[in-house]
């Protein structure tokens, strides 16, 4: 068999297709191969799709494809320009690659794979490429894969932020809890966030007013958003915020008391941790504390703390009375961050007695929170945000990405 012949069947090339030379330079780990078409050959135009139509003329093209074994291999071939009675002449598409990429379509499929695992900028030196053209290859298939979602099923929903960088920047994920896939990534956690999902849910099929539950932390960008932009959905106010906020009050009658109780230096995740998450020393270490040092007012805020945990466990009947009888405990104690965490609880208390109802929460969120740090990894160097946005999509979307393979 000529080399050719098996190039063109390995590229499972039709009439009227075929590989004309190849040309292999071992020095240079190159190898490449030219396609041509067959005198007379016709095409189908890629405007209408008509077939049977003649070649106008011709404009050189090369791609890079896989690799040869350890050699990089690029197909070269004459692209023909059709001419088409109702179009005009058209630059007709070739099996082996989409229109306006310069890679083939099984090179494109092997790159989006790689880059689910690895960073791009890692893939780009793996491949010889330079990153900026593989981000292109990602938002190519990310954007045509979104425009195929459909979001007509979506009625509960959870929202919540994650850090971009250092400082205050922020991306404002929005996920279906029900599907369990990220639906909308935008830069910001200001209440525009809100309008701009909207508008995103509606291009895809979906329907501001038939999302019937949101769950979220409490801030009041968010809760306004909720309110302007979907104004039939019921909150839930999420349960490991609220435990978030629970934490950082304890925390802060810690900090307030360390300068006169030096025993309090180095024991912030004492108090903060639940105990069965603490080594053995810590555990003796937090008894001692517990039994020696009771007039510290942090031992108090702690001891309220382990109380307020059993609110998650009652009964819906029994949550409304508890949560009201702990925050006037909380009010009438002389722990500041503490008495405002209990006055926070009040002014939300719909929201959070909500959740005996729904039982939703965002851990799935908290779960893709360090997903998406993970994707930030992926994509590190990633020059803007729109390319991690890409990367989200790409990794946790669950978009029907087009394979060619």
């Amino acid at each position: 068999m000529r080399d050719v012949d098996l190039f063109q069947m390995a590229l499972g090339l039709e009439t009227p297709w075929f590989v004309d030379r190849t040309e292999f330079d071992a020095e240079a780990k190159r190898l490449d191969l030219y396609l041509d078409f067959r005198k007379g050959g016709r095409f189908r135009c890629p405007a209408c799709g008509k077939g049977g139509c003649p070649a106008h003329d011709t404009s050189e093209k090369t791609w890079r494809h896989l690799n040869f074994f350890q050699h990089e291999a690029y197909l070269h071939a004459r692209v023909p320009r059709v001419a088409c009675e109702a179009c005009g002449v058209k630059l007709v598409e070739v099996p082996w690659a989409r229109t306006g990429s310069g890679f083939t379509l099984l090179f494109e499929a092997m790159v989006l794979a790689l880059v689910k695992s690895m960073p791009v900028a890692a893939v780009a030196r793996l491949v010889g490429e330079q990153d900026t053209r593989l981000w292109r290859v990602v938002h190519h298939y990310v954007e045509v894969a979104r425009e195929e979602v459909d979001y007509a099923a979506v009625h509960r929903i959870g929202v919540d932020e994650t850090s971009l960088k250092r400082g205050y920047h922020y991306l404002t994920l929005f996920v279906d809890l029900d599907g369990t896939r990220v639906l909308f990534a935008t830069e910001g956690r200001e209440a525009d966030t809100f309008r701009a999902f909207r508008e995103d849910l509606e291009a895809h099929g979906g329907h501001a007013d038939r999302i019937w539950e949101v769950c979220m932390d409490m801030s009041h960008a968010y809760r306004k958003g909720q309110r302007e932009h979907l104004p039939h959905a019921r909150i839930t106010f999420d349960r490991f915020h609220v435990v978030k906020l629970l934490n950082e009050a304890v925390d802060q009658v810690r900090r307030a008391e360390r300068k006169e109780a030096p025993e309090l230096t180095r024991t912030r995740y004492l108090w903060l941790k639940n105990s069965s998450n603490l080594s053995q020393s810590q555990q003796r270490h937090l008894a001692q504390l517990l039994l020696g040092q009771s007039h510290l007012r942090t031992v108090k805020a702690y001891q309220m703390k382990l109380a307020f945990q059993d609110f998650w466990e009652l009964p819906a009947s029994e949550a409304g009375r508890f949560l009201d009888a702990w925050c006037r405990w909380a009010r009438g104690s002389d722990l500041g961050p503490m008495a405002r965490f209990a006055q926070t609880l009040e002014q939300h208390r719909q929201g959070i007695l909500r959740w005996f109802q729904t039982r939703i929460s965002n851990g799935l969120l908290e779960g893709l929170s360090s997903l998406v740090q993970a994707a930030k990894a992926r994509a590190r160097g990633y020059r803007s945000t729109r390319n991690l946005i890409a990367m989200i999509y790409l990794m946790h979307g669950k978009l029907p990405i087009f394979q060619p393979i």
